[in-house]
């Protein structure tokens, strides 16, 4: 019988697709964490954002409502993600880079991911955003070259392309880190306006980056949320982030045909978050909800592929131990890895390193967070109903720690360093949403709360989030909540001892 040369080539299509397919290693993982974005996205119901891949990815997964960054500043949040450890016991109190020179203590070498995934036979890599030390602890075995230019994050993800497509059996761990939406160093000069607002990265006067479909906002379409001021200013600068937004997705699109190429889509678990909430104040390195609730995203390609909507509390400290517990290598009552190593013994294959305060006096010896991989697909909460922050530094100019507890209805704020003015972020400082209200005096309004109010805090701040869910009210000086105050005051006095925090001294001496 003769076949017709197309029926061949079909056949021979869906063989090479069925060996692809068969070929590619399975119990992939691919972590997606966006520079500063808050929850905007499509698929949390934002009415502007333009973000259609991962609305689409999103129709598959488990969303999580109530995910939270332990602390609002990138080099200590991403430490938190990659260690699974709280950052005032890791060490990493803020920033890495240039002169602020925070560091992770190394013995968490032990727990870190991609050490960790390494020992399991996971082959690594990073690309983008990095900003923590020392590399020892956070070692990938790839780092991609960051050779796209700017905030191309189409460009970020064609970079990735050798890697996804390399000729391995191993299993791999990609670390996708957006510098999007991140405020950038340029401002909207051509505008004329006196306080022009901020580029998020974007080009000047509507450009276009290469390969990249921009989306471009009216700033009159804005929805502007309560804890921001409602002016031109504001919206101007918001206009600009959604922009910036809208930029990650067709990165996150592109990486996902990347990964559905090479025969990889259904043997990869997709996480997407971000470090913390916006870059405005009042969001970014403070531990107001909107500086601490992210975006979470959960793709399973073994589970029921049905979009779930998940309230559980959770926050970036649990993301190590899912991972590990997701690529079969957990230990659930140790609450480690099955390979982990004592940190002595693997510093001993490496005598010439420098172990100075290798560990502050602590044994690294298990996660701060827990594993929410049996929460996916499901929409019971698995009783996590209650979450913790820790932020000390962004910059090392702003000392101003804070430490948080927050549950379903209440949450407590202790401002350690109240006596003294919060401290700015620079870029949050000159930004035009701010300075527009800080100019006009104390008593403007910036959101909720007056610029004076927002400067200069109280040792304590207690929300009823029930009912003020954009925390305006603070009950803590209120008689009637003293009993509540005080209940929330030793959780959180438990919590920081159960986690290592030296400044829980700070309730006995000051």
């Amino acid at each position: 019988m003769k076949i017709h040369p197309t029926f061949k080539r079909l056949c021979l299509g869906f063989s090479l697709c069925f060996a692809v397919l068969n070929a590619a290693p399975e119990r992939n993982i691919l972590l997606i964490v966006t520079d500063d974005q808050s929850k905007t996205l499509g698929a949390y119901g934002d009415p502007i954002a333009a973000t259609p891949a991962l609305d689409k990815l999103a129709q598959e997964s488990t969303l999580f409502t109530n995910a939270y960054a332990t602390t609002a500043s990138c080099s200590a949040s991403r430490s938190v993600i990659l260690t699974g450890t709280y950052n005032h016991a890791n060490g990493q109190f803020g920033h890495a880079h240039h002169f602020h020179k925070f560091t992770t203590l190394q013995d968490l070498v032990s727990l870190s991911l991609p050490n960790s995934l390494r020992r399991m036979g996971y082959r690594t890599a990073r690309v983008g955003k990095y900003h923590v030390a020392p590399e020892s602890v956070y070692r990938f075995d790839e780092v991609i070259p960051e050779s796209f230019p700017g905030r191309n994050n189409i460009a970020m993800a064609e970079a990735c392309a050798e890697f996804l497509a390399a000729d391995d059996d191993r299993p791999f761990f990609l670390y996708f880190a957006t510098h999007d939406p991140h405020r950038g160093g340029a401002r909207d000069d051509a505008s004329g306006d006196a306080l022009p607002a901020n580029l998020f990265g974007n080009l000047p006067e509507r450009g276009s980056y290469t390969g990249v479909d921009e989306v471009f906002y009216d700033p009159a379409d804005i929805v502007v949320p309560p804890f921001l001021p409602d002016t031109l200013e504001t919206r101007k600068e918001l206009a600009q982030y959604y922009q910036s937004v809208a930029r990650v997705d067709q990165g996150v699109a592109r990486l996902l045909e990347l990964l559905k190429e090479n025969g990889l889509f259904e043997k990869t678990l997709i996480v997407f978050t971000a470090d913390h909430g916006m870059a405005f104040a009042g969001a970014k390195t403070t531990t107001y909800e909107a500086g601490l609730r992210v975006p979470f995203l959960v793709f399973n390609p073994y589970g029921e592929r049905e979009q779930v909507f998940n309230d559980a509390l959770i926050n970036h400290a649990d993301i190590a131990p899912s991972l590990i517990d997701f690529a079969g290598g957990l230990d659930a009552n140790l609450n480690r890895p099955t390979t982990w190593q004592r940190p002595a013994a693997y510093w001993a294959q490496f005598p010439e390193q420098a172990l100075e305060n290798r560990n502050a006096g602590l044994s690294f010896d298990r996660y701060h967070g827990t594993s929410w991989l049996g929460l996916l697909d499901d929409e019971s909460t698995g009783g996590r109903d209650v979450t913790y922050a820790s932020h000390t530094f962004h910059e090392i100019q702003m000392y101003y720690p804070m430490r948080v507890v927050r549950d379903r209805q209440y949450k407590l704020i202790w401002n350690i360093a109240y006596h003294q003015p919060y401290p700015f972020a620079s870029d949050l400082w000159i930004s035009s949403a701010w300075q527009a209200q800080y100019q006009q005096g104390g008593d403007t309004l910036y959101g909720l709360k007056t610029v004076d109010a927002y400067v200069n805090r109280p040792a304590f701040e207690l929300y009823d989030l029930q009912a003020d869910p954009w925390e305006g009210t603070n009950l803590a000086g209120d008689p009637n909540y003293a009993d509540v105050l005080a209940t929330y005051q030793e959780k959180l006095k438990d919590f920081q001892t159960a986690t290592d925090d030296p400044w829980v001294l700070k309730w006995s001496y000051e």
